[in-house]
């Protein structure tokens, strides 16, 4: 470099002022166009600074400053909570060479592929040049890479080879939640492969799909199946119970043929999928209900012809967000299936699938804002404002800590969750394994999804303007995870299933809840530094509990209005007591017991606070509505 570019790039004081050959640079007029204006004549001196090429906006010169992009490193090295949980509850090191390398490779090479899978959504060709109807999806080079890796990677095939014993499911969607901000949505096909492959293993048919199993698990990337997951239909997504019109018609060789309108198929470039439908008797009649619903495998395959059997795509979804990964309205017309469960157990025989998929969600969730962080926490190192490093900023770094202390909590309720996972499909599960199993699927689910929300949008505000510029690949992370309170069940329809775990267990899965919670506080309690978190979780546990006792006094239904915050703190309350007892186990940083304090300043239980406000009276929801639906005065 030369001494004039050199001292051209040199910034003293904050950077907002420039060197030039010792002496501050003279303002100087910059022209839009490098000829002079009609009827005027240029100055000597203009002429001499383009002639030695000193004006840094002139022609194609656009200044010497360019900001850093923020950089993306490796997602393992750089998560000091997810090596210190796996130090804890995994020492083994076969898991954590293999992270540590994926890591590296999702950080070089994978995150360009799920970059490359955004620029290059699907398209669906219905006609050949011939006319001939073939309805070809087609996706990017890379989508096709994403399906190899996952299989290579094992990231399926961790959870049924269960290397780490009942710690295996932990391992596998560690390795999810560092590749999911990268895969391009990629995760979305694997969460319904595992679901898939989980309900296959679970019901006494897999005779029939032997094979399919075989794939859906296999490290192979050349036998590797991905399944989708084709429930929704257009008048309902969640009350699959009344929304479902699909029909099964028996054939004589004991299969099916089907025959519907799937409203919402999400990665329908799989090679199989489970679906609902109801089978039709000799009249063509079928039984109403759930207990209608039957469920059935079928493969996606193409007739000689190159024709798809038995399905037509009507169009590709205009999304939002996930726009990586095709999603597609199906008409099914004669769809060779075969059934899964009894007559009449489909809704049954789904709910180890939703398990697995909201877990998948969950931990996209959590990994959407620990990318964010790390991201926007680069950033602050490199991006200088009013005289100074982002990071300097006290009120910036406050921010960055209060979306850090959110992530945390959501790690580890999701993580806590993979393991009651790992642990009943190992059959180590006590009773009370099962019954905290139950409650907080939909628990972890609906709020990380909330989470997820919130904080990737702060994350993206912490970039300012660069935040909201779609090719530095910022935006996608929001657009993303705006589904993930979405898909899977609603923040309502999950917290309202939580209220049904309560009912079909008489209560245990509360029972569980209480017993475990003050479990993990117990190794806090002379622990001085965390007095104030123990304190505020304690004090919220008999809030809640108190709560619990008087509801169940109350008539059926009466806890609705109160669902969705009952959720709510048992989740942040549960959150608080797993921060409570990360911070405690002897390889503990500083950091983790900051964050447990952090995270138990906050309205822990925000279900009692809102009852003594009168949120849930009965003459709420009249006046709700009321509100809702206010009208201007007529007259």
């Amino acid at each position: 470099m030369s001494v004039c570019s050199a001292l051209l790039n040199c910034r003293i004081a904050g950077g907002c002022c420039r060197v030039w050959r010792g002496v501050p640079r003279p303002r100087i007029h910059i022209r839009s166009a490098s000829v002079a204006e009609s009827g005027t004549r240029r100055s000597d001196e203009e002429q001499l600074w383009e002639a030695e090429g000193n004006l840094p906006f002139s022609r194609a010169k656009i200044g010497p400053f360019f900001q850093e992009r923020p950089l993306l490193k490796n997602p393992f090295l750089e998560d000091a909570l997810l090596r210190g949980y796996l130090r804890r509850h995994l020492p083994q090191e076969a898991a954590f060479t293999d992270l540590c390398a994926f890591g590296e490779r999702v950080a070089n090479e994978v995150d360009g592929w799920g970059r490359e899978c955004e620029a290059t959504p699907p398209r669906l060709v219905h006609f050949d040049p011939w006319g001939r109807r073939v309805d070809h999806i087609v996706t990017s080079p890379t989508w096709k890479r994403m399906k190899e890796l996952s299989a290579q990677e094992g990231l399926v095939a961790i959870g049924y080879e269960r290397p780490c014993g009942e710690w295996s499911r932990v391992y596998q969607m560690s390795k999810l939640y560092i590749f999911s901000p990268s895969s391009g949505l990629y995760t979305c096909p694997l969460a319904m492969t595992d679901g898939a492959a989980k309900v296959i293993q679970s019901i006494d048919a897999s005779w029939l799909v032997d094979e399919a199993y075989s794939r859906l698990t296999t490290r192979q990337p050349e036998r590797f199946w991905t399944s989708g997951q084709w429930m929704t239909e257009r008048q309902g997504g969640s009350d699959v119970a009344s929304g479902t019109e699909t029909v099964a018609v028996p054939q004589t060789d004991g299969s099916y043929k089907l025959h519907g309108f799937k409203w919402f198929t999400s990665a329908t470039d799989a090679d199989m999928t489970l679906t609902l439908a109801r089978i039709q008797d000799r009249t063509g009649a079928t039984t109403p209900g759930s207990r209608g619903l039957s469920l059935f495998y079928a493969e996606v395959s193409r007739d000689e012809e190159g024709q798809l059997k038995g399905i037509e795509v009507q169009r590709l979804k205009d999304k939002l967000g996930t726009r990586q990964m095709p999603t597609a309205e199906l008409l099914l017309d004669g769809l060779p299936a075969h059934r899964l469960s009894e007559e009449g157990r489909g809704v049954a025989s789904i709910a180890n699938m939703l398990t697995i998929t909201r877990i998948h969600n969950s931990v996209s969730a959590v990994a959407a804002m620990r990318r964010v962080v790390q991201l926007a926490r680069d950033y602050a190192t490199r991006r200088t404002a009013f005289g100074k490093l982002l990071k300097e900023h006290p009120l910036h770094m406050q921010t960055l800590a209060r979306m850090e202390v959110e992530t945390r909590g959501a790690f580890l309720l999701v993580m806590d969750v993979c393991r009651l996972l790992g642990r009943e499909e190992s059959g180590m599960a006590s009773q009370l394994d099962t019954h905290l199993l139950r409650l907080l699927t939909p628990v972890v689910k609906l709020y990380t999804g909330k989470q997820a929300v919130a904080v990737v949008s702060e994350g993206l505000e912490s970039f300012g303007g660069q935040g909201y510029i779609e090719d530095t690949g910022l935006p996608g992370l929001l657009r993303d995870a705006q589904v993930l309170s979405i898909w899977e069940g609603t923040t309502n329809v999950l917290s309202l299933d939580v209220l049904r775990s309560v009912a079909r267990s008489s209560g245990m899965v509360l029972h569980a809840y209480f017993t475990h919670t003050k479990s993990l506080l117990a190794s806090a309690s002379s622990v001085s530094s965390l007095a104030s978190a123990v304190k505020a979780v304690d004090a919220a546990l008999s809030e809640l509990e108190h709560f619990v006792q008087v509801a169940a006094t109350r008539a059926p239904g009466s806890l609705e209005l109160a669902a969705r915050d009952l959720a709510y703190s048992l989740a942040r309350i549960y959150m608080g007591a797993l921060l409570i007892d990360h911070a405690c186990w002897k390889g503990a940083s500083p950091s983790d017991t900051y964050a447990a304090v952090r995270w138990c300043e906050q309205d822990l239980c925000p279900v009692v606070t809102k009852q003594a406000r009168g949120c849930y009276d009965p003459s709420t929801p009249p006046l709700d509505a009321v509100l809702v639906y206010d009208r201007p005065i007529q007259g």
